[in-house]
């Protein structure tokens, strides 16, 4: 590894293959992995509500993203870390690499639905009404488009690699890190010095 401290931020869409790379990251590295899917499902079983009605509550309690979002900030602040999460790139600023993992919806809707044990319709329709929800309330609150990356550092189309593939991609860009952020800012140094 480039360096002693790490975080990494990984986002996707339903079914686009971001928690089975942040466990793999996490068995490998050794990272912590901190997952907001988790953290709101986690909210929704506590408050007696299916995901789907806990979402709907969220859109009308902007209080229930601030906390998924405010733990996620939180965990950016230990070492060794890989956060999990939609918006995980956009709230946590200063993360070492910040990836976005994707694939077609229809591939994506496949992946959910043999996750789920649903049919590739049903999870179709999940999927696409929860991402339109999704989009405005992160528009609502936060001013986000989840629909930027522009933040991102590595965006990577699952449906071209396996996950040992997607995993190689990402550890080679982790094992290539530049030790001091930008390697930009190394050149930037050494001209002024």
């Amino acid at each position: 590894m480039p360096k002693g401290c790490l975080v990494i931020t990984v986002s996707g869409l339903a079914g686009s293959g971001t928690t089975t790379l942040c466990r793999n990251l996490a068995k490998h590295y050794g990272f912590k992995h901190v997952y907001a899917g988790l953290i709101f499902r986690q909210m929704a079983k506590e408050m007696g509500m299916t995901l789907e009605e806990f979402q709907e509550y969220a859109e009308l309690h902007p209080e229930i993203d601030r906390e998924v979002d405010r733990r996620q900030v939180e965990a950016a602040n230990e070492c060794n870390v890989v956060i999990e999460g939609r918006l995980a790139g956009w709230m946590v600023k200063n993360a070492d690499l910040k990836i976005w993992l994707d694939a077609p919806i229809m591939e994506r809707a496949k992946r959910v639905a043999r996750r789920e044990g649903i049919s590739v319709e049903e999870a179709f329709v999940q999927i696409a009404e929860r991402e339109k929800q999704n989009r405005k309330r992160y528009l609502n609150l936060y001013g986000i488009d989840i629909e930027d990356k522009s933040i991102y550092d590595l965006i990577i189309n699952t449906a071209h690699w396996g996950p040992d593939g997607v995993f190689a991609i990402v550890k080679a860009a982790i094992d290539h890190l530049s030790p001091v952020g930008d390697a930009g800012e190394e050149e930037k140094e050494r001209e002024v010095g």
